[in-house]
C-alpha cells in the first residue's frame, strides 16, 4: 500500500511539471531600500593669494642701484621700491632747466620789446614794420618757451622713471631684481599684492563641480591653527580644465581674515551642499551583469531573487549611492549574494523556514 502511494505521488509530479520536493530557501541578509537626502561635505587644500596683484616694472631700462623693499615688506602708496642709475637723466634735467630759464628770459624780453614798439608806434617814433617784427619775435619766443617747457617735462619724467614706486598700499610678494642687475624697460621687477583683501585658490576635481556650487557657507582654516575657522564665499570658477591635472581653479573670497594671515599660506576649505534624495546601499550588495553593476532584488511575495541593473551616482567609504534602478521599499540582498542565481528562493536570516 505504501509503495502505491509513493508511485502515485511521483506520477502526479511528472504530469504537473512540479518538483516532488520544494527548494530549500537560502538564508541571506536583506536591507530595505530607503530614500534619504544627505549633506555632501568635502574638503580641499588651497593657497592664500591676493585678490588683486600687479607686476611692477620700470618704464625705462638701466642698472639697478638700490632695492628698497624686501620680500614680504608692506609699503604705502607712492613709496619707493627700487632705483636705477640716474646720472644721464640728472644731466638731461639740468640741461633742460638751463634751456627753460633762457627761454623764459627771452620771452620776458620779447614782451618788453613789443610793449616799447607799440608805444613808439603810437607816438610816431617808429614804423609799423618795426612793430610787426617785434610782434613776430614775441611769437617765436613763445614757441621756444613751449618747447623748453616740454623738454623740461620730459627730462623730469625721465628722472622720475628711474625710481620704481608703489601705485597703492601693497605687499611685496615676489622680487626679481638685485642691486647691480641690468634690467630692460617693462621687465618685471616686483610682484605686488594690493591691500584689497585675500582669496583662497583651490584646484577642484571636475567631478566635484557636478551640481550646484556652494557659493556661501564655506569654512576656511589655516594649517597652523586648524581650530580657528573663518568664512569664505565662492567668487570664480575657471571655465577651463587644466589638461595636466584634470582640475578646475576655484577662487574663494576670504570674508573675515584672521590676524596674521599671509600670502602663500596653505588653508583647508570645507563646504557642504544638499544632495538629491537617493538610495544608498552597503558595498556588500554590489553585483554585476555583463552590461554593468547590479544588485539582487527580492520579490517580496514569492521571495525569489532577480538580478536588477542599477545606475551608480558615486562611491563612498563602505557604500555606494544610486541614481536609478532601485525604488524606495525594494528588498535588496546585502550578504549571501555569491550563492544566488536568478529565481533562487531566499529567506531573511533569523526567519524560520
Amino acid at each position: 500500500m505504501k509503495r502505491s502511494v509513493i508511485a502515485c505521488t511521483a506520477a502526479l509530479a511528472l504530469l504537473t511539471g512540479v518538483p516532488a520536493y520544494s527548494e530549500t530557501p537560502l538564508a541571506v541578509e536583506i536591507v530595505v531600500a530607503t530614500m534619504s537626502v544627505e549633506q555632501q561635505t568635502f574638503s580641499l587644500t588651497g593657497e592664500i593669494r591676493p585678490r588683486e596683484s600687479l607686476m611692477a616694472a620700470f618704464p625705462i631700462g638701466g642698472r639697478v642701484t638700490e632695492v628698497l623693499a624686501d620680500l614680504g615688506a608692506k609699503v604705502e602708496s607712492n613709496a619707493p621700491l627700487a632705483r636705477l642709475d640716474s646720472i644721464q637723466q640728472e644731466l638731461a634735467l639740468r640741461t633742460a632747466e638751463a634751456g627753460l630759464r633762457t627761454a623764459q628770459a627771452d620771452h620776458l624780453q620779447a614782451i618788453e620789446d613789443l610793449r616799447r614798439a607799440e608805444a613808439l608806434l603810437a607816438s610816431g617814433a617808429t614804423t609799423r614794420a618795426t612793430r610787426d617784427a617785434t610782434d613776430d619775435a614775441l611769437r617765436a619766443a613763445e614757441g621756444a618757451l613751449e618747447l623748453a617747457e616740454a623738454d623740461w617735462d620730459r627730462a623730469t619724467k625721465a628722472l622720475a622713471d628711474t625710481v620704481l614706486r608703489a601705485p597703492s598700499a601693497s605687499t611685496v610678494i615676489s622680487r626679481m631684481i638685485e642691486p647691480g642687475q641690468i634690467i630692460g624697460a617693462a621687465q618685471t621687477a616686483m610682484e605686488l599684492a594690493l591691500d584689497k583683501g585675500f582669496e583662497a585658490v583651490f584646484e577642484v576635481p571636475e567631478a566635484m563641480l557636478i551640481g550646484e556650487a556652494p557659493s556661501s557657507g564655506i569654512v576656511l582654516s589655516r594649517f597652523s591653527k586648524p581650530e580657528e575657522g573663518f568664512g569664505g564665499r565662492l567668487t570664480e570658477v575657471s571655465p577651463l580644465i587644466d589638461p595636466k591635472t584634470g582640475t578646475v581653479a576655484a577662487k574663494v573670497e576670504v570674508l573675515d581674515p584672521p590676524v596674521g594671515l599671509g600670502f602663500g599660506e596653505p588653508v583647508r576649505g570645507t563646504a557642504s551642499r544638499p544632495a538629491e534624495a537617493q538610495v544608498s546601499l552597503p558595498y556588500t550588495s554590489m553585483s554585476a551583469t555583463a552590461d554593468g553593476p547590479a544588485v539582487w532584488r527580492v520579490d517580496q511575495e514569492t521571495m525569489h531573487v532577480v538580478l536588477q541593473p542599477v545606475e551608480i551616482d558615486r562611491y563612498e567609504t563602505g557604500r555606494f549611492l544610486l541614481s536609478g534602478g532601485v525604488e524606495e521599499g525594494d528588498w535588496i540582498v546585502t550578504k549571501g549574494a555569491q550563492l544566488l542565481y536568478p529565481g533562487r528562493l531566499v529567506r531573511r536570516v533569523g526567519e524560520d523556514q
